[in-house]
C-alpha cells in the first residue's frame, strides 16, 4: 500500500513534480508514467521537487535512472530540489547526481534547467 501523489505544472519548457509520500516502485512509476507523458508532448527538462518524499528506495532511483536514460536520448534533463539529506547522500551513494542535478531551491532549479 502506498499513499504516493504528485502535482505536475509547468514553467516555460520546464516540467516540475511535486512529489508526496514514498518514492519506491509505486511512486518510480507515477513520475515516469507523468515524464513519459510530457516528453511524448516535447517536454525535455524536468525538476522533482523531492520536499515531501523523505525516502526513496532502491526501485525509485532505478526508475529515476530509466528516466535519465530516456531523457538523455532526447538531450534532456533531470534536477531535483528540496532533498532530505539521506536522498541526497543515497543519489550520490547510487550516482545518480553524475547524469542529473541536485539543486537548493526551485528558482535554482529553473535558473540550472535554462
Amino acid at each position: 500500500m502506498s499513499d504516493f501523489s504528485l502535482n505536475v505544472r509547468e514553467e516555460g519548457d520546464i516540467v516540475i513534480i511535486e512529489t508526496t509520500g514514498y518514492l519506491n516502485n509505486v511512486g518510480g512509476e507515477k513520475v515516469s508514467e507523468a515524464c513519459y507523458e510530457k516528453m511524448d508532448g516535447g517536454k525535455k527538462h524536468f525538476l522533482l521537487n523531492l520536499e515531501k518524499s523523505k525516502v526513496v528506495n532502491s526501485i525509485g532511483v532505478s526508475i529515476l535512472i530509466e528516466i535519465i536514460e530516456k531523457l538523455q536520448d532526447v538531450d534532456g534533463k533531470l534536477g531535483y530540489y528540496n532533498l532530505a539529506p539521506i536522498v541526497e547522500k543515497t543519489f550520490n551513494i547510487m550516482g545518480l547526481t553524475k547524469y542529473s542535478t541536485v539543486y537548493y531551491s526551485e528558482a535554482e532549479g529553473l535558473a540550472g534547467m535554462a
